[in-house]
């Protein structure tokens, strides 16, 4: 049958294995000659087989100025961006040994933009049953994760995007110090493929953001108003309450208050001072034995002296009989 006929490779001649064949716009392709493509190369099968055999001519020729590209700056972790700023070119490879795995050296002039693109992920949080079923929290939750990827546009006749995860793992928390290096790192990965266009700013949510920097204005004393002397404070002058004119109606001079004559100081009252009044003992309580009252006057029967108010003699101590 015709499905399951041999093919063979339009590019090297050989045979084609079952499962090995690659699709052309106008032939076919075995998988070692499609191993040698630029891993940014998109619509293969849309390629005629020509433009395959030119783009594989442009591969060789690349693999020979790899033996001249010394990069002076290298980004990223597991994906790497290396850049030669004295040629002004870069690749980006994952490789251990980078000119094996042949990257395509890039100008940076062929550089339209340069995006870092965080994507958010989210998997709900079940709580686990007695019976062995899950059931979702009230409110729901999630558990979320983060991951960068760089986006470079370019003008290159094979492939127009180039695109690499810039973090080996995914984050949890934005607020951890590898998450915010990652940032950091994307921010420089984007300055230094667009040279003085940008300057990184952080965004909303650790998101980073970008902002064109201005330009810096030399700076100027402000203007000072001189100071004035101190003005007496003066009563700011009032017009007095006039009632609107009626139409027909005379003109009248408004009522002024007739100035009084001043009147002479008058002292005002005092309540006159009353003479003072002699001392007076405060009244007190007779004292009683047996329930018999005593007089407050008495005299001492063994010494004479008289007594006022006290049981005893003041001056014999005798008792009042």
């Amino acid at each position: 049958m015709a499905l399951f006929e041999k093919k063979n490779c339009d590019i090297c001649g050989g045979q084609i294995g079952l499962l090995g064949n690659r699709k052309l716009e106008d032939g076919n392709l075995c998988k070692d000659c499609a191993g040698k493509l630029s891993r940014w190369m998109t619509d293969r099968r849309r390629t005629t087989v020509d433009d395959i055999r030119k783009h594989l001519a442009y591969r060789q020729d690349n693999e020979r100025k790899l033996s001249s590209f010394n990069p002076t700056t290298i980004l990223g972790d597991d994906w790497k961006l290396y850049v030669d700023q004295v040629a002004g070119t870069f690749i980006v490879s994952r490789a251990k040994n980078w000119r094996t795995d042949n990257p395509d050296i890039i100008q940076l002039s062929q550089v339209l933009s340069c995006d870092i693109d965080r994507k958010e992920s989210r998997e709900e949080l079940f709580q686990q049953m007695p019976d062995g079923t899950k059931k979702s929290y009230i409110p729901p939750s999630f558990k979320y994760s983060y991951d960068f990827e760089v986006q470079i546009q370019v003008n290159s006749p094979w492939f127009s995007e180039i695109k690499f995860p810039l973090n080996s793992s995914s984050f949890n928390n934005i607020y951890a110090p590898e998450y915010q290096q990652c940032e950091a790192t994307g921010a420089r990965i984007r300055t230094t493929l667009i040279p003085g266009l940008m300057t990184p700013m952080a965004g909303a949510y650790g998101q980073p953001g970008y902002v064109q920097q201005p330009m810096q204005q030399p700076y100027q004393q402000p203007y000072q108003q001189p100071m004035q002397p101190a003005q007496p404070y003066q009563q700011p002058y009032q017009q007095p309450y006039q009632q609107p004119m009626q139409p027909g109606q005379p003109y009248q001079q408004p009522y002024q208050q007739p100035m009084q004559p001043a009147q002479p100081y008058q002292q005002p009252y005092q309540q006159p001072m009353q003479p003072a009044q002699p001392y007076q003992q405060p009244y007190q309580q007779p004292y009683q034995q047996g329930g018999v009252p005593f007089s407050n006057d008495w005299w001492c029967g063994a010494c004479g002296t008289m007594n006022q108010g006290v049981p005893f003699c003041q001056r014999c101590g005798s008792a009042r009989v």
